[in-house]
């Protein structure tokens, strides 16, 4: 592309990721820290064939859903906020405009279902627990954006109250330079900050390598089942999802079978399959659902959720935990009327949406914290002989491009019903 360095445009839309969408030269540039509707003046950064990358230098008309930046944390530089800067009455319309645009340009889907939206009360103090860094002088802090470095001047307004007092900012305790930590309030208001061992970007940690306050161990109850594990254990950031998505996956499955899409593969049992299930979250709805004909397989990799899960759970005999990669574990369970997938954020994968479809289950929820991953995912349905019926679209993490999507698929025609 033959262009300046520095070139003014006006920003159209987002893009997937949260960046900004121009044209020059006829050709797609992603602006990061730009909003749709502002005019700004920008820097190139990265050159392609067919796109370039870009940095905000200037904003030179703002757009009318801009506001100042609502985080202190993000406004020096850390990575946390990257909307903070939208007005918060636009996030979640612009959240499902991009899930419904990569639906129809990765998914190839031409009906897209209108997508229900689901906001919660607040745009801050929503998030129970934070992964954060240790600078060389020993002071914790959020990563700076696209950067290893850490931001330990200010905290960010996701945290729940408490949640980095006396850990971030101003007159904060230190820690070993170089040490990872976790910190984590739980269901009983008790904060737990622990050390672990660093891993790369995007992956999950889950070892303590030693408990600098609290115990260690977090207690999240959820209706009536309290789970306990590790603080560094997955469990959903804001502190309203868990229940939310419970009572979602129950409503689903429960108006899906009440219509008959659900058929028992057996008269007088119900098998229902909860995959990368963590510490059983959605076992107590399936139960509830599926009544005392269901038989519930949790499968999830992790030893640690599935040791939560089976002191949680343990008492009930229709539930059955299973340990492993789930690709690996799904042969020897017996064929569902139900599944509900929570696959990581790389999404479950053509082989693993193929062997659950070949099993014929009558009603799919299929959840995804990535709109590009869940949209190829939803491709895998429907090339294996399903419909994505309904679209809900959460605003699970304010200030942040990202947001919780849940799908449900049924077989396209009756023959698919088992």
């Amino acid at each position: 592309m033959n262009k300046p360095p520095v070139a003014t445009v006006d920003i159209e839309s987002f893009a997937h990721g949260g960046e900004g969408i121009a044209h020059v030269d006829g050709r797609v540039v992603f602006v990061r820290g730009a909003i749709p509707g502002d005019t700004v003046e920008i820097t190139f950064t990265q050159e392609k064939k067919n796109f370039a990358r870009a940095t905000v230098t200037r904003v030179l008309t703002p757009s009318p859903q801009r506001t100042h930046q609502r985080c202190p944390a993000a406004a020096v530089g850390a990575g946390c906020c990257d909307l903070g800067e939208l007005v918060p009455d636009h996030e979640l319309t612009v959240k499902a405009a991009t899930v419904v645009e990569q639906l129809r340009r990765l998914g190839q889907l031409n009906d897209v279902p209108e997508p229900e939206l689901v906001d919660f009360d607040t745009p801050t103090g929503w998030r129970t627990r934070m992964r954060l860094g240790v600078d060389p002088h020993g002071r914790a802090g959020l990563r700076a954006g696209r950067s290893r470095d850490v931001v330990a001047d200010a905290q960010c307004t996701q945290a729940v109250p408490g949640l980095l007092d006396g850990i971030v900012g101003p007159g904060a305790r230190t820690f070993r330079p170089g040490a990872e930590l976790v910190v984590a309030i739980d269901s009983t208001g008790h904060r737990h900050v622990v050390e672990t061992r660093k891993v790369g970007r995007g992956q999950r940690v889950e070892q303590v390598t030693s408990v600098l306050e609290g115990t260690g161990t977090v207690q999240e109850t959820v209706r009536n089942t309290t789970f306990e594990f590790p603080a560094t254990g997955f469990w959903q950031a804001h502190r309203r999802a868990p229940e939310v998505y419970a009572d979602t996956v129950e409503e689903w499955v429960r108006r899906e079978c009440a219509a008959g899409e659900s058929v028992d593969k057996q008269p007088g049992r119900v098998v229902a399959w909860d995959l990368y299930g963590g510490v059983g979250l959605f076992v107590p709805s399936l139960l509830r659902v599926c009544g005392d004909a269901a038989e519930v397989y949790s499968v999830e990799v992790s030893p640690y959720a599935h040791d939560s899960g089976v002191a949680a759970l343990s008492g009930d005999a229709r539930v059955s935990f299973v340990t492993g990669k789930v690709e690996r574990r799904l042969a020897q369970l017996p064929d569902p009327a139900v599944v509900v997938l929570d696959p990581p954020r790389q999404g479950a994968g053509d082989q693993v949406i193929a062997d659950v479809a070949a099993r014929h289950p009558g009603v799919v929820v299929h959840i995804g914290c990535d709109a590009a991953t869940f949209a190829r995912d939803t491709r895998s349905w429907v090339e294996h002989g399903y419909r994505l019926r309904r679209l809900r679209v959460f605003n699970a993490f304010p200030g942040t491009h990202h947001c919780e999507t849940f799908g449900l698929f049924t077989p396209t025609s009756p023959a698919g019903r088992g």
